[in-house]
């Protein structure tokens, strides 16, 4: 078991798995001077298969959420699904849904549990707005690509910008009653690419919440509290038993209960995704090190982990990374 400073189990692991992607996301990088790494640079599978076994085998890590960049660029992605799969983890992915209709299939064969696709528009102008890319159909036949091949649930994740996409909360109810798919809005946080976060553009979880209540009758999963160190507060559609969930991570930030570290595409590890440090595991398993080596250096980086991520107080500081270059 691995334990940080405040007491908290860290038992998740989100792996980036590259730093490229096929879009260019508003919320996610600048529209220009992104210089993607090097192939030698990045993790190669075994070298990913090592660290996981790592964490698993010595302190019990029980989920791995591959994401990137945009993991489905990534060659040969099935054969890490079935490398990281024969650990035993819990694994899940998050991707943009463009190229997942094309291997979705395949990903669950290999052993991939569940899917997060991200979505922040259901109109095809501006989902091309805000993504630089007329793909909206691709990720809507990704969606249905993911259900076909027996995923569940799959959720749909919508990032709110005041002023931008938050008049589709309804719209995007809507497509997730109809589609069968889990919604979940997500408060947007300041690792957009271009350094444009304000407070004053959040959407706040309450007050989606209070748009969804305007129409439908809902019922707290779990009286609506965080369940445990799972992120979202799920709500179900009385009418049909649909779920629906909102992420509060500026206004409620569920920091007290996360249980989760990240590695960077070229082996990285930060204990926070706000975190203004990391620790090279590249640097270890290049090296000649053992697994002990490999193990102490992941110990002393949870270490440092801290107690919360402070946005809105005087003494936050942005990290350096946007988001594409830190995985979700």
């Amino acid at each position: 078991m691995l334990v940080d400073p405040h007491g908290r189990t860290v038992r998740d692991l989100r792996l980036s798995i590259t730093d490229r992607c096929n879009f260019r996301c508003t919320y996610c990088m600048p529209q220009e001077g992104m210089t993607w790494l090097p192939r030698e640079e990045l993790l190669t599978y075994e070298e990913m298969e090592r660290i996981v076994r790592v964490l698993v085998e010595r302190y019990g890590f029980e989920s791995v959420r591959l994401t990137g960049g945009e993991p489905t660029v990534r060659a040969h992605l099935p054969v890490l699904v079935e490398r990281l799969a024969r650990l035993g983890v819990d694994l899940s992915m998050t991707t943009n849904g463009a190229s997942l209709g094309l291997i979705a299939g395949e990903l669950r064969a290999a052993g991939l549990q569940r899917v997060n696709i991200s979505l922040d528009s259901l109109r095809p102008d501006r989902f091309a707005a805000i993504t630089r890319r007329d793909s909206l159909h691709r990720v809507l036949d990704g969606i249905d690509s993911a259900i076909a091949a027996g995923f569940d649930p799959v959720k749909v994740n919508c990032v709110l910008v005041r002023g931008v996409n938050d008049d589709e909360i309804l719209d995007f109810a809507e497509y997730g009653r109809r589609s069968g798919t889990e919604v979940r809005f997500i408060e947007w946080m300041p690792l957009d690419g271009e350094g444009a976060w304000a407070a004053d553009r959040v959407v706040p979880a309450a007050d989606v919440v209070e748009v969804l209540a305007s129409r439908y009758d809902l019922q707290a999963v779990g009286g609506g509290a965080l369940d445990g160190s799972a992120p979202a507060e799920r709500y179900r559609y009385v009418d049909n038993g649909a779920h629906v969930g909102v992420i509060a991570s500026v206004t409620r930030p569920f920091c007290a209960t996360c249980d989760r570290v990240r590695l960077t595409a070229e082996g990285q590890l930060r204990n926070c995704l706000f975190s203004i440090r990391e620790t090279d595991l590249r640097a270890v398993l290049r090296g000649g090190g053992s697994d002990d080596d490999l193990a102490a250096a992941v110990e002393a980086e949870v270490g440092r982990k801290w107690a919360g991520h402070a946005i809105g107080q005087v003494h936050f500081i942005r990290p350096a990374r946007s988001m594409s270059q830190i995985g979700g």
